[in-house]
């Protein structure tokens, strides 16, 4: 046997499909975009209250991202490769 068949024997496949990392690499964005819409609203002057910090976005919409790109690492897990 010549040593580029012993290469191509011992080649394991790999663990998800494309797909899989494609859905991946989407639900990171989803999480990432979730932290990213959570941060910011601080106040420099703690005698300052500032009601941004309740908003739609921070309160509502960024857990919601997160979850649902948690629901997508999820399912690029679980999916079986084609």
């Amino acid at each position: 046997m010549s040593k580029q068949n012993k290469n191509q024997n011992n080649v394991k496949p790999m663990l998800f499909g494309r797909e899989n990392y494609k859905y991946l690499l989407i639900g990171l964005v989803f999480i990432a975009l979730g932290f990213v819409l959570m941060s910011g609203g601080g106040s420099d002057d703690p005698n300052v209250w500032n009601p941004e910090i309740f908003n739609f976005r921070r309160i509502r919409l960024a857990p919601m991202l997160i979850l649902f790109g948690i629901l997508i690492e999820i399912y690029a897990i679980m999916r079986k490769p084609r």
